[in-house]
């Protein structure tokens, strides 16, 4: 007899059905019995059953979902619990009452240590009706309870009464008793991790009936636990800080009778104030500091490179080191701390005091060699960091009235690099910059809040460079000298550099190298073809050029480099024919010109259809699975007729 599907269809429907009605299995498992009373023969029935044990599954399925969507809603409610912690009994309550409602048990507990008396006591419980039970104390060792404490590791009994892996008291026996509980598990309240952690009590679910305690279940009572251990900490932890204040109060008495210290700090700050006033540098500070509090010192800038050093302790290695990347992050990270402290902060066995201008970082000053200050030096050195916050501003208070002498220079060859190139290049030399040398011209943008920001940023990024900026036609204009593989990495890099310093996101497009008023000029104009572009590729907050933007980039270039194009983006199919004797180009242009038809492009190139798909598969390892793409094949068709009209 053959199947027919009209048959079980009212069956299926009806199991879907119950599926969505979240019937219990029992009715699932009756379709089958319907469709067999139906008169199903052997082939429907054996469809309906199968039907039917799959529902069950998915049925099995969604219950754990559910589950498992309650037990993450319960751990969010505790940790939000803890963030708001106010009453730390309220919490321990809320945890002990949830560790009972998703185990489903009759009753669930919490037990701490008592450290003075070397046992655990009854913290919390949820669901106790026996005065005896609430009461009881556990020594180390004793009952399940005392060896959880005592080894920090779960343990579940499904008949506690019967069960001889613990030692049974009489004291706890008559509590667990009293209480009616059989089966019981309970997890340890860690401190740390699990193997080197402090057991500081231990939570607990129990059923009035046996019951074995799934693997699960005892993951979500130790999440729980996690929880009840971080909230008694926190606690600890608040209780401490209050004690921090008091012994900061008694502080506050020390430093008035260290009076006469603390004038001996307020006149090296006049020092330090005058030898400004003189004219003195940042080394001259430094140095200055070095002497008062004998050791070494160094001034970093807020990128945490080093701007001046005093001592061969100082860190002094520069961006071409493989180290000095990893040290410089490492003194940018203690100077937010100490900038967040509002005081100088010991890291890594050096003192690091952020330099300020208001809340903006303008460096770190770093003292070597002192493990120990007291609170008068430690003053003077967070005195000296005003000082140098002092010169650092004036320091780039001339770099930004330098910038904008150059920035003119700047605008005027942008407007007009035509009018008197001469006298452009003229300025250019009484200005410190070489027009004639060789530069990237880089053209960035960012939105209209940190617009200003950026301004700034580029001063901070070029300050040392050679290097000049200018706001042009609502963009920024970078001008510097040419290093590095080309201007897409020196985009790229800027486009990093300049959203950090601005705090926003910075799209940047590079050009050149340029020498000369006129091809500066160009290149500008390129660049601006070029930032244009990447917005409309959705190419923001990174850096390229016109030559990284496939045919785009030919079409935006100046010097419109197709053959490069055409290798670029068929180069690897070009080798692979030559080197091979195959024929990728034209099947690719085959398989196009045939609208993607493989039959009609096997006819035309005269092969078997297999053939065709070979050389698709091997194009595809060549060019990337993604060669398919609209973008791809745009990018694709377009290098393949470009090839075809150059007679290659």
């Amino acid at each position: 007899m053959s199947h027919s599907p009209t048959s079980v269809a009212p069956h299926l429907r009806r199991l879907l059905e119950l599926l969505a009605a979240g019937a219990p299995a029992e009715e699932l498992g009756t379709v089958a019995a319907e469709a067999r009373r139906a008169g199903a023969g052997a082939q429907d029935l054996a469809e309906v059953e199968r039907a039917a044990e799959a529902a069950l599954r998915v049925r099995d399925t969604l219950r754990q979902h559910r589950r498992r969507e309650a037990e993450l809603t319960a751990l969010f409610d505790t940790a939000g619990d803890l963030a708001a912690l106010r009453d730390l009994d309220a919490v321990l309550h809320s945890i002990v009452r949830r560790a009972r409602m998703l185990l489903g048990t009759d009753t669930a507990y919490l037990t701490l240590a008592d450290e003075e008396a070397g046992d655990t006591y009854m913290r919390v419980t949820d669901g106790s009706v026996s005065e005896l039970f609430q009461t009881l104390r556990l020594q180390m060792g004793e009952g399940l309870g005392g060896l959880v404490a005592q080894t920090a590791r779960p343990y579940a009994s499904p008949d506690y009464r019967t069960d001889g892996r613990f030692l049974h008291t009489g004291s706890i026996d008559a509590g667990v008793l009293d209480e009616g509980l059989v089966a019981i598990l309970g997890v340890p309240l860690l401190l740390g991790s699990a193997s080197g952690g402090q057991v500081i009590g231990a939570l607990f679910a129990a059923d009035r009936t046996p019951r074995t305690f799934a693997p699960e279940e005892v993951a979500l009572l130790c999440s729980l636990a996690d929880h009840a251990a971080i909230a008694i900490d926190t606690a600890k932890a608040m209780a401490d800080a209050r004690i921090a204040l008091a012994e900061l109060a008694e502080a506050n008495a020390v430093i008035r009778e260290h009076s006469a210290a603390m004038q001996r700090a307020a006149e090296s700050h006049d020092r330090l104030t005058d030898l400004v006033l003189r004219g003195g540098d940042v080394s001259d500070v430094a140095a200055a500091v070095a002497g008062l509090l004998k050791g070494d010192v160094a001034v970093h800038d807020g990128s945490g490179w080093p701007l001046t050093a005093v001592g061969g302790g100082a860190f002094t290695r520069g961006a071409d080191d493989p180290g000095g990347a990893a040290e410089a992050a490492a003194l940018v990270a203690a100077a937010e701390t100490s900038r967040a402290a509002a005081h100088a902060v010991f890291r890594d066995g050096r003192w690091v005091c952020a330099v300020l201008a208001g809340q903006e970082l303008l460096g770190c000053l770093v003292l070597y060699g002192r493990p120990e200050l007291d609170d008068p030096d430690r003053r003077l050195f967070e005195r000296s960091s005003v000082v140098t916050s002092l010169l650092l501003l004036l320091r780039r208070s001339v770099a930004e009235t330098e910038n904008r002498v150059r920035g003119d220079l700047v605008t005027d060859l942008l407007t007009a690099p035509d009018r008197d190139p001469a006298g452009l290049v003229a300025r250019g030399h009484r200005l410190g910059i070489d027009l004639d040398r060789p530069h990237f011209l880089l053209v960035a943008r960012t939105g209209d809040a940190a617009r200003e920001r950026l301004a700034d940023a580029a001063v901070q990024y070029l300050f040392g460079c050679g290097g000049v900026s200018a706001v042009h036609e609502g963009a920024v204009v970078l001008l510097l000298p040419s290093a590095g593989p080309g201007p897409g990495e020196a985009a790229r890099a800027a486009a990093s550099q300049l959203g950090r310093l601005a705090g926003a996101e910075v799209t940047v497009a590079g050009s050149g190298p340029a020498a000369g008023p006129r091809a500066i000029a160009d290149a500008h104009a390129e660049g601006v073809r070029c930032l244009k572009a990447m917005h409309v590729l959705g190419r923001t907050g990174g850096g390229a050029c016109a030559a990284e933007l496939g045919f785009v980039g030919v079409l935006l270039g100046d010097d419109h480099d197709v053959d490069g194009f055409v290798a670029a983006t068929l180069g690897p199919l070009l080798e692979y024919d030559a080197q091979r004797g195959t024929h990728l180009v034209r099947t690719l242009r085959a398989y196009f010109g045939c609208g993607g038809s493989l039959t009609r492009a096997k006819e035309e190139l005269h092969v078997h259809v297999n053939t065709v798909v070979q050389r698709l598969d091997r194009i595809q390892a060549l060019l990337g699975p993604d060669w398919n793409t609209p973008e791809q094949t745009l990018e694709l068709q377009l290098a393949l007729r470009l090839h075809l009209l150059s007679g290659s």
